[in-house]
């Protein structure tokens, strides 16, 4: 299975980075290793001084699929979920700096927290999903699917155009503003609507 990550997909986080505003999906993978195992703290890296929390809503591929058509992507997967991209922001710095691709900043061992359960999506719905995190009990991170740039569509029809999409592929779908820093002993709760989704301490 793969990690595909989609990135700058909220303008309000596009802004707080200084970024431009993308004319199509921007992403980057992780490897299978990147996943947290389940109920494991999260543990800084010994190579970065400054890693951050990034909250997205997740979707688990549930269908083969190759230059998928948008109108036919909503077939291509049944639940969303909820997790952390964990990415070390002084390494992805340098990185850009020198020209170089940045994957050791994003794709590093533990760098993908993943929620237990996933949610039916005819339970929700697509265009009105609201979601959060907390950290040390207070809101830091809020979202709703409202805001994105590109649509869940739009992401599968477009990745699908690179890479065959496999069952139990995941697409992390992009973060809303408000990312920010971790240290140890911090207590990271993330929430679509009222549910919460998962809880991860930082080491």
């Amino acid at each position: 299975m793969k990690i595909i990550c989609i990135g700058r997909n909220y303008a309000n986080h596009v802004k707080e980075l200084n970024n431009n505003i993308p004319k199509e999906p921007i992403f980057f993978l992780k490897p299978d290793t990147a996943i947290q195992p389940k109920g494991h703290p999260f543990l800084i890296p010994y190579f970065s001084n400054n890693i951050h929390y990034e909250v997205e809503l997740i979707l688990r591929i549930n269908k083969t699929g190759k230059h998928i058509e948008e109108q036919f992507a909503h077939k291509y997967y049944s639940r969303i979920g909820l997790g952390i991209d964990f990415t070390a922001r002084d390494v992805q710095k340098e990185c850009k700096a020198k020209g170089l691709p940045w994957e050791k900043a994003k794709s590093f061992d533990g760098s993908a927290q993943i929620s237990r359960t996933f949610i039916e999506k005819s339970d929700l719905k697509l265009d009105n999903i609201d979601f959060s995190l907390e950290k040390n009990g207070e809101i830091v991170q809020k979202g709703n699917t409202k805001e994105i740039l590109f649509s869940f569509n739009q992401i599968i029809a477009y990745a699908s155009r690179f890479f065959t999409l496999k069952i139990g592929d995941l697409i992390f779908t992009g973060t809303p503003e408000g990312v920010g820093k971790v240290s140890t002993g911090d207590i990271l709760k993330g929430f679509i609507g009222e549910r919460k989704m998962f809880k991860v301490i930082v080491k």
